[in-house]
């Protein structure tokens, strides 16, 4: 068996697509006798007789059909690989790195990404999820062109993108209320109980606190959800964004601590990337993208 050549291979592929070799050598801008002897060539390489041609039109032999199968995948990985070199020679990045933070929600914040993405097949996507410092550690380490998450506006390396104002409010399951809780709890009256946290995936950024109770015993979490479901079975208390627990708080599965001295903390969620480097064509369409979206995002 000879090696066969990807023109042999499109030629066969061209007769089982349009139904026959005339109308083959029509589509591939070939002649007849061509496209006939290409796919002869192939046969006679492999050895296999691929081409039932008994009837009046041809068709594939139970091996054709089989190598058939096998040959499209072969095909499609070729104009894939076409695009990607038309796509890197017009100087688009092949690929974007997003970060998604513990304060962004997921479900319009995945459906925007989405939807861009699929307009730009050619551009694969990272995506990362980042807790607390973990965001504006990859960014600031170039290891993510853009994050969804809070912004320090003083920071003169970066430029933002408002999307949404997250409210955070300490929250707690009534079970481990008393049963008559205090109209305005103090935080010296959580100071027993165990208080949930999100742990920073930053790997050297200095330490940031939110929300912390100096003295309280903590557990940490990785993300939102989990921290919710410890919240929601009385293991611990603790602040979440009010998108994520609006139903349990007006069903009385958790009860909002909210008072003068327990408060609770508005940030603003923001597309944030560097504007001290330069960013490539699909970056740019994704920041203007982003732009022009952001008056209709909804944490809800």
């Amino acid at each position: 068996m000879h090696d066969f050549t990807l023109h042999d291979l499109q030629c066969f592929d061209a007769v089982i697509s349009a139904g026959g070799f005339q109308a083959a050598a029509a589509l591939l801008n070939r002649s007849h006798p061509a496209v006939f002897a290409a796919v002869a060539r192939l046969e006679r390489q492999l050895d296999l007789e691929l081409l039932d041609r008994s009837g009046y039109r041809v068709g594939l032999t139970v091996a054709g059909e089989s190598f058939h199968r096998r040959a499209q995948g072969l095909l499609r990985e070729l104009d894939s690989l076409r695009g990607h070199a038309e796509h890197l020679a017009a100087g688009e990045e092949s690929e974007l790195s997003v970060v998604i933070g513990d304060i962004c929600p997921p479900a319009p914040a995945l459906a925007l990404l989405a939807r861009f993405f699929a307009e730009h097949p050619q551009t694969r996507l990272n995506l990362y999820f980042e807790s607390v410092s973990g965001p504006l550690e990859r960014l600031l380490d170039g290891e993510a062109d853009l994050i969804l998450h809070r912004v320090d506006k003083a920071d003169p390396r970066l430029e933002w993108i408002g999307l949404s104002d997250i409210d955070f409010v300490p929250v707690i399951a009534p079970s481990l209320l008393p049963a008559e809780p205090p109209a305005d709890v103090h935080p010296a009256q959580l100071r027993n109980l165990t208080q949930c946290v999100m742990r920073d995936s930053a790997q050297h950024s200095p330490p940031v606190d939110f929300f912390t109770l100096d003295g309280a015993h903590q557990c940490t979490v990785a993300d939102q959800s989990m921290k919710k479901e410890l919240l929601l079975h009385g293991l611990a208390w603790g602040h979440l964004p009010r998108y994520l627990v609006a139903a349990e708080l007006a069903d009385g599965r958790l009860c909002d601590l909210s008072s003068r001295h327990l408060r609770g903390r508005r940030e603003e969620l923001a597309a944030v990337r560097r504007q001290d480097r330069p960013h490539g064509p699909v970056a740019e369409r994704l920041w203007q993208f982003l732009k022009q979206e952001a008056p209709n995002f909804s944490a809800c």
